[in-house]
């Protein structure tokens, strides 16, 4: 079989396979996010009571913090649930814990995903990618995530957001929203310190500092060294990794499938894989291995 580009593929499944491929269901959505939210739970009560090994739990706490980024993603193409309400409320709760306003996310991952590795018009592509050995291990620290966050957070609360792909129907969406999360913000912390509730640190700001880089480990293989082409298959990788990094990237590994037929939920990827297999142009056998060729290749 010869390889074809997204579009062709798309164009050749049948409208029985595109019915059951996107079809949506609450129940996959709600048990994984029950599960994901309920170990959070569970490792900051298990920190908080001071459980032997309780800081190397906090390394693993950030990374189930800090993943639900993707969960955050995919509520941004509204296919995790199909309750609306659900995809909506979803994608709020990960925006707040994670720092990352959704309404402002979901202008720029479509604009993203309109534009992929476009370097004139995708947005990703805006800060650059690291070239040297300061500027990825930078990089890979979250530090300058963590900036980002909070001067977009604040230019969007004061109604200051002029992103190119942010239309001004959204501005005022956009604006509130910043308030909204930064007012929370100011009244958890408050309540915190007059409480005495040292959780807010130990079970959520530090592990979070300590998981961003495994995030950034993890974002930087999906189109990190691929061709500026309009072929998903090519422009977008797909990484196989164990089971239990797919489970905690709601299947995003699949991300060159995710990229050609983005209305396909989470837990249908898997099918959708089987289907685009043949056809995947850019591809890699572990996150460690991408960046061991990165380091070789890019940095020297």
């Amino acid at each position: 079989m010869s390889a074809l580009d997204h579009r062709a593929f798309l164009a050749g499944l049948t409208t029985e396979q595109r019915r059951t491929l996107t079809e949506r269901s609450d129940l996959p959505g709600i048990v994984h996010l029950t599960l994901h939210i309920g170990l959070i739970i569970a490792l900051g009560l298990a920190i908080m009571t001071g459980l032997p090994g309780w800081p190397v739990l906090m390394v693993i706490q950030g990374v189930l913090l800090v993943f639900l980024f993707t969960l955050l993603h995919e509520t941004v193409h509204r296919t995790p649930f199909r309750t609306e309400a659900l995809n909506i409320w979803a994608g709020r709760l990960c925006g707040l814990v994670i720092f990352l306003p959704p309404e402002w996310f979901r202008y720029f991952h479509l604009a993203h995903h309109k534009h992929t590795h476009d370097p004139e018009r995708d947005p990703e592509l805006e800060s650059g990618k690291p070239e040297d050995w300061d500027s990825y291990l930078t990089y890979l620290s979250g530090l300058p995530v963590w900036r980002f966050h909070l001067r977009m957070l604040l230019r969007n609360a004061r109604g200051k957001a002029d992103d190119p792909w942010l239309p001004g129907s959204a501005h005022d969406r956009v604006r509130g929203e910043a308030q909204w999360m930064l007012a929370i913000y100011v009244a958890v912390a408050l309540t915190g310190l007059a409480a005495g509730a040292d959780w807010l640190i130990w079970a959520w700001i530090v592990p979070m500092l300590l998981g961003q880089p495994f995030l950034r480990l993890y974002l930087m293989a999906e189109h990190g060294r691929c061709p500026h082409v309009a072929n998903m298959f090519e422009n977008t990788r797909t990484t196989f990794t164990a089971k239990i990094v797919r489970w905690l990237a709601w299947n995003m590994p699949y991300h060159a499938e995710h990229h050609a037929y983005p209305n396909v939920p989470f837990h249908k990827l898997p099918e959708l894989h089987a289907l685009t297999k043949p056809h995947l142009r850019t591809t890699q056998k572990g996150y460690w291995r991408f960046h061991r060729g990165y380091q070789r290749d890019v940095l020297g």
